[in-house]
């Protein structure tokens, strides 16, 4: 039997929402949110209009790629914390899932155009605030069993990954550009680890040192 015009237009209308948003999670992690509309429609092979039918303009498209990745990011980073035996091999597995984590990182930290779209949205704030209280509460147990230093907080670790995940540019890179954030990776762990660093300048960066302006 085939299917009726209406339930094909609505599974049409659903894969090219779906494909849109798996073009533009790829594109926002690798280049930030400001790339031509035009080129998240083209990887997403569907015209620009169908882009626009879908999300009727930039902003629309940021806080729904925002909104599913900090909900998956904190479903993983909790799922981490729960399922590992230490709260250090969360904390690596948390670290090294860097497609989701480098979005994250994208939408939170670096980019001032995400984050002028994002500021008065609840729902991703909820979600935000949720993964600092669980990668704080993993840095804590961490400290508390021993594995790390004691010298950090929150804010150092999210700024450090922010600073990794900015990744190796490709082009000529691109044979190396993921060895290569694996090696930094192993190696920015290597410096979380206890009795592994020399001492820190300053204090620790918490939660609330890298909280956006106006929060």
């Amino acid at each position: 039997m085939t299917a009726d015009p209406e339930t094909r237009l609505r599974a049409d209308a659903r894969r090219n929402r779906d494909q849109i948003l798996a073009a533009a999670r790829t594109i926002f992690a690798d280049h930030g949110p400001d790339v031509p509309m035009e080129e998240i429609a083209r990887a997403a092979a569907v015209g620009v209009g169908t882009l626009y039918r879908r999300f009727p303009d930039r902003e629309s498209l940021i806080r729904e790629i925002a909104r599913e990745n900090f909900d998956r990011m904190l479903t993983q980073a909790r799922a981490a914390f729960e399922e590992e035996p230490t709260a250090w091999e969360a904390l690596v597995r948390i670290l090294r899932d860097s497609r989701e984590l480098q979005l994250s990182i994208q939408l939170a930290m670096l980019s001032p155009m995400a984050h002028a779209v994002l500021q008065n949205d609840p729902k991703t704030e909820e979600f935000r605030a949720g993964l600092l209280k669980t990668m704080g509460d993993v840095v804590k147990a961490g400290q508390a069993e021993g594995s790390l230093r004691t010298d950090i907080d929150t804010g150092d670790v999210a700024i450090l990954a922010a600073m990794l995940l900015r990744r190796v540019p490709k082009g000529r890179f691109l044979a190396i550009a993921d060895l290569a954030t694996d090696r930094c990776t192993a190696i920015m762990l290597d410096g979380l680890r206890a009795g592994n660093g020399t001492a820190l300048p300053g204090r620790p960066l918490t939660a609330e040192d890298i909280e956006p302006p106006g929060r």
